[in-house]
Formats: structure tokens, C-alpha cells, sequence
């Protein structure tokens, strides 16, 4: 076992990477719905570190520091890396960072399959070695453990909260048992205490993806929704995994405070579910907030206002992305900064 750990979310960015949406792969009807998203994402984290955009290609470079430079973001806090990528969800295909005992950077470099071989993932899977080559900062290759960024919770401090459904899928990791990945997550991010929820198989391309359920605020406080709401998530949820966040203790073996987030009050426009708000992203000094038109927005923002009080609280109307399975947490991945402790 090594001292290399994942740093929690709330740690200090060096810069939140970002996947850019293009049209190689859905075409650029889906491209220009998605596309104002990532330009308020960047416009509001630019204020406080640097966003590096993973662009398809130097013409696509071009064109979105044309969108940019017409929203007034600052470029100076901008950079790209060219790679082509299949989609843009960078939580899952982007660069995992985990930090050395020294406080260097490496990147966790896990298999990736499209969750399970639902879509198109080669070039998404070799996304993490691009930046490494273009960043220069040392890449460990975990070909043989399917992970997910967005099928794990980590706070910094040992603790990993995830499911079954989406780690021990057979469409992932077929025949790994529950210690086999403890072991791995130990050993490339530092988790040492597990909270497992069974989840859902096949409700949704991720097969429950743990950011979608329940959040780690920090090493005391887990967020989540109302037992109601819970048991909405998906069809055959098991009631005990909202149970099992109600009796989960931390590292240290301290009991959580639990806090419920609402749902939208009404299914989000064109749907026929509710939004989630638990979906959101803590930058420097933003944090990001899917926002759907309705009167639980202004209800959310509230709470995360009160949970985040040093940081400004951007809503960000994600209806036209959240119809393709994700939020503001799966399409970023925060990279730390490294301490430099040598």
C-alpha cells in the first residue's frame, strides 16, 4: 500500500477540467443545445482557477475561443489540450488526480467501457493519457479496474462511499469481489472505509452512479434527499441503502450528519422525472448548481448557500443536458493543486 490519496473536492484547484461538447459524435444539433452550459461553466470558474478545456481538435480550439471571447471570459485563465473524445462527460473519462506523500500530482489512470459497453469509449479512454502527455504529470495505468469518477465519493480523509451496481457490474468488473475493489481503491486513492449502497442495475446508463444519490460535504456530513424522494431515484431501489447512509460512520468511526436536498417540485421540462440538485460541482470559489426552471431552485440554492457559506452559489439551468443523463458533476473533474512537499 502506498500514501498516494484523492484529495477531497473542497480542496484547493489548481484548474477543473472540462470535456468540450462537439459534433463528431451526436452531431451539432446536440452540440449547440448542450454548448451554453460549458460557456457559463467556464465563466464562472475562471474567476477563480483555471479551466482546461479538452478540445477535439485545433479547428474546434478555434471556435470555442470565439464563443468565449464573445461571453468576456478571461483567456488568460483558459487553456486547451487537443484529444479527441467519444462524449462529455469528463467526471468519468477525464483525468482522475491523486496527490503523493510528497504532494505531487499523478493521474489514476482506470479502465474505462462506456459503463459497460452502453456507448462508443475508446477515445474517451485514452483521454487521461493525452493530458498526461500534455501536462506532464505522471500517469499510473489501472487498465483492469473499471472506475467510474462519478461511481465513487471520496472525502479526502479514507472515506469512499459507492455503489454495487455501478463498481461490481459484470459490464465492468466481472467476477471482482467487494475486497478485491477495496483493495484497489485503497492502494490508487487512499479510501480505507467503505460505505456500500447496492443501487440499481439498468435504470440508467450509469447503473446508479453514487452522485446522483448522495454527496460527501465533508468528513461529518453526507447530503442526500427525503426518504420519499429516495425511494423515487429509480425503479426498484432498495429501501435499505437510504437506511444504510442514515447508519454510515466516517473514518474515524463518527456517525454522519444527514441533510436533505429537495427534488424539482414538478418532472423537469420534457421528462417525465424530477431533477436532482445533488449533482453539483465546488469550485475554488463558486459552487456550480443545476438549476431546471422550477420553485425548488431558489429551495436548493438556499441550502447549498448555508452549506458552502465562502462561496458563491451560480445556478446553472442544466434541462437540456440533464435529458441526456448527467449534471454539472459529471461533465467536471477538479484538478488539486499539488503542495510540493519535497
Amino acid at each position: 500500500m502506498n500514501n498516494d490519496y484523492f484529495p477531497k473536492e473542497t480542496a484547493r484547484h489548481e484548474g477543473t477540467w472540462l470535456t468540450w461538447p462537439h459534433r463528431y459524435t451526436y452531431g451539432r444539433a446536440y452540440r449547440n443545445e448542450i454548448e451554453p452550459i460549458w460557456i457559463a461553466m467556464t465563466a464562472a470558474l475562471s474567476h477563480g482557477e483555471k479551466v482546461h478545456i479538452i478540445a477535439y481538435n485545433v479547428k474546434e480550439q478555434k471556435r470555442i475561443t470565439q464563443l468565449l471571447t464573445r461571453a468576456k471570459v478571461d483567456l488568460r485563465q483558459v487553456d486547451f489540450t487537443i484529444a479527441k473524445s467519444d462524449d462529455v462527460w469528463s467526471r468519468d473519462t477525464g483525468p482522475i488526480f491523486v496527490r503523493q506523500a510528497n504532494g505531487q500530482l499523478t493521474i489514476a489512470d482506470f479502465g474505462f467501457n462506456g459503463w459497460g459497453g452502453k456507448t462508443a469509449y475508446h477515445r474517451d479512454n485514452d483521454i487521461p493519457k493525452a493530458i498526461a502527455k500534455a501536462t506532464g504529470i505522471p500517469r499510473v495505468s489501472v487498465p483492469d479496474f473499471v472506475l467510474e469518477g462519478g461511481s465513487v465519493e471520496l472525502d479526502g480523509h479514507g472515506t469512499a462511499l459507492l455503489c454495487k451496481s455501478s463498481v461490481l457490474n459484470d459490464n465492468r468488473n466481472p467476477g471482482m469481489s467487494k475486497a478485491e475493489a477495496e483493495a484497489e481503491m485503497t492502494k490508487y486513492l487512499g479510501a480505507t472505509n467503505f460505505i456500500w449502497l447496492d443501487g440499481v442495475k439498468g435504470e440508467d446508463i450509469t447503473d446508479a452512479h453514487i452522485d446522483g444519490m448522495a454527496r460527501l460535504l465533508d468528513t461529518r456530513t453526507i447530503l442526500t434527499v427525503s426518504k420519499h424522494d429516495f425511494l423515487q431515484l429509480y425503479e426498484g431501489i432498495n429501501p435499505k441503502d437510504y437506511d444504510r447512509l442514515h447508519h454510515a460512520t466516517n473514518a474515524k468511526g463518527d456517525p454522519y450528519r444527514v441533510v436533505d436536498l429537495p427534488m424539482t417540485a414538478k418532472n423537469v421540462r420534457g421528462l417525465d422525472y424530477q431533477g436532482s440538485y445533488l449533482n453539483y460541482y465546488v469550485g475554488n470559489e463558486v459552487v456550480l448548481v443545476p438549476t431546471y426552471h422550477d420553485k425548488n431552485d431558489r429551495v436548493a440554492l438556499q441550502i447549498l448557500s448555508q452549506l458552502y457559506p465562502q462561496r458563491k452559489i451560480v445556478g446553472i439551468d442544466v434541462t437540456a443536458l440533464y435529458q441526456y443523463g448527467g449534471m454539472l458533476h459529471c461533465v467536471t473533474q477538479q484538478q488539486p493543486e499539488a503542495l510540493n512537499r519535497e
